[in-house]
């Protein structure tokens, strides 16, 4: 089984859907948060080697989640990257209004939906708190 190591910034951002994508699916990983001020030092050394790294386990990822879907029996186990991605929207929104999703009930159900995971909740309930 590979290993996976996850650099973004000391927030939630673009990389929270990341997160969410291997929570969603089981895998372990190291959350890299680089602060700030590291940036500009860690830039030079790892943009390169994180492409290419990327590349080739997307590729990867994509074929065997697309085959482990495409023959899943379960429809409560076909989570999409869509729904991980309104959750996400969806998490900085409430954060910054509460009431945000009090009279849209569907999109309500399916916060609470993708927020009962197991990994997600364990990871939202004792993550760091930052802006955005």
């Amino acid at each position: 089984m590979p290993s996976y190591k996850l650099h973004y910034f000391d927030i939630r951002g673009r990389g929270e859907l990341n997160r969410y994508l291997f929570l969603a699916a089981g895998r372990d990983f190291k959350d890299n948060r680089i602060p700030r001020d590291e940036w500009p030092n860690v830039k030079p050394s790892c943009w390169e080697q994180a492409l290419c790294d990327q590349t080739l386990e997307l590729i990867n990822d994509l074929i065997l989640k697309v085959v482990k879907h495409q023959f899943e029996k379960d429809e409560e186990k076909k989570l999409t990257v869509a729904d991980l991605a309104a959750y996400a929207v969806l998490d900085t929104a409430l954060q910054n209004l509460e009431t945000f999703l009090e009279k849209h009930e569907k999109l309500r159900a399916h916060r609470d939906m993708v927020g009962a995971i197991p990994k997600m909740l364990d990871y939202v309930s004792n993550r760091k708190k930052t802006v955005i």
